[in-house]
């Protein structure tokens, strides 16, 4: 489904203390908080929400599959893009 306006989907790996969480964040194409680490430091803002997501224990277990999540950004210790997807 296109994306309304100038915005894009980045995929990006997020960890937690408990989970690795794999999900959708959604951005402006280009410009002004475009980046993921906009994203993440905006002081704003305590959340963020997720699209298509896979939550995976790091202590081991089955991961699980969310349509939409919202990720406290004081629970990330460390994220980084796996890349754009595709419309």
């Amino acid at each position: 489904m296109p994306l309304a306006g100038n915005r894009r989907r980045e995929r990006v790996f997020f960890e937690t203390d408990r989970h690795a969480v794999v999900g959708d964040v959604t951005l402006p194409s280009e410009g002004y908080q475009a980046r993921l680490s906009d994203a993440i430091n905006r002081g704003e803002v305590a959340f963020l929400p997720l699209t298509d997501v896979e939550m995976t224990p790091l202590a081991g277990g089955d991961a699980e599959r969310h349509d939409f999540v919202v990720l406290a950004k004081r629970h990330i210790r460390l994220a980084y893009p796996l890349g754009e997807r595709p419309e």
